[in-house]
């Protein structure tokens, strides 16, 4: 069974991304920020990490490269972001994030799109 993570300060978007994912058979932990994100991958050893980029504190990529630089670095983390403007897509996957998925989600295709993240698909086509 599959464990993923989620990092989203937004309780309504939590709930939504933590019903779909576990209708479908994944395990999910939330975190509803940045603090304490490398303790919870330690605690839940997720195989994905979903990351919102615009977190209160330290945003996404200041988590990511927390991430990167301890010794859960090989980590999947996917940004999950309502920043959908032109090149944000490019500025996250060259940050390091191994994909993006945009906000609002597409419900139908989400546990989709999950499964192609775990697979080692970066979704950035």
């Amino acid at each position: 069974m599959p464990k993923i993570l989620i990092v989203e300060d937004s309780p309504d978007n939590m709930k939504l991304f933590r019903t779909l994912l576990t209708l479908k058979g994944y395990e999910v932990a939330g975190l509803s920020g940045g603090e304490g994100l490398l303790e919870a991958i330690e605690r839940s050893s997720p195989d994905l990490v979903l990351m919102d980029i615009q977190l209160p504190g330290k945003d996404g990529f200041a988590l990511l490269r927390e991430i990167r630089g301890s010794p859960f670095g090989t980590m999947r983390v996917i940004a999950l972001t309502a920043h959908a403007m032109t090149g944000d897509r490019e500025r996250a996957l060259q940050a390091g994030f191994d994909g993006y998925i945009t906000k609002p989600i597409d419900v139908r295709n989400f546990p989709d799109q999950i499964r192609r993240l775990l697979e080692g698909d970066r979704l950035d086509r």
